[in-house]
């Protein structure tokens, strides 16, 4: 399956918590079926990316980076690569490559979707497909200053400023996902869609 396929696969089927969210995902699929190109950052009128609030393993703390250029506080995540063969594989490799973390589990299916404006292309937007995922115990945060200005672990109700709504909407998502999925399952989690 290819990556545009399993994309068109997981928003096709994600059940949106809300009808704004909803309204997001019908946008997506919309998008995903009128642009073949759709994955790549060279789709100009828009692209799909995946990022990941990745908690600690006890669900207090996000991993933050601190965008290179827009000093922001943001959750990790970025563009589609071609080696990326689904958008959860894309959310952990950025997870990975940005807090430095191996073994992060991330859960099946998106907590929720955002979609912003980018200077990508000369003027595109992001339609972030956002997942939660869970630190491994003991985790330690190992900064790669290609990736971002810096990180850090901050709790979940008292995230660093600056940041946005956005981030804040998904850590929220993210602890709601990560609760409802404790203890089921022989590795601790359950598929937060049923």
């Amino acid at each position: 399956m290819s990556l545009h396929a399993d994309a068109r696969a997981v928003l096709g089927g994600w059940a949106a918590p809300d009808p704004e969210q909803d309204e997001l995902r019908t946008s997506y699929v919309a998008h995903l079926d009128s642009h073949e190109d759709a994955m790549w950052r060279s789709c100009v009128p828009g692209h799909l990316t995946a990022s990941t609030a990745v908690l600690s393993f006890d669900a207090s703390r996000v991993a933050l980076v601190l965008h290179r250029i827009h000093r922001f506080w943001l959750q990790t995540g970025g563009h589609c690569e071609p080696e990326d063969t689904t958008l959860r594989a894309a959310a952990l490799r950025e997870a990975t490559e940005e807090t430095g973390i191996g073994g992060v589990r991330v859960l099946p299916a998106p907590v929720r979707l955002d979609r912003h404006a980018v200077p990508c292309g000369g003027g595109s937007h992001h339609l972030d497909v956002q997942f939660a995922a869970v630190a491994p115990p003991e985790a330690i945060l190992v900064h790669d200053p290609e990736e971002s200005a810096d990180l850090g672990w901050f709790p979940v109700d008292t995230l660093p400023e600056p940041t946005d709504d956005s981030v804040r909407a998904l850590v929220e998502a993210a602890v709601r996902a990560v609760a409802g999925t404790r203890g089921v399952g022989p590795d601790g989690f359950r598929d937060p869609r049923g």
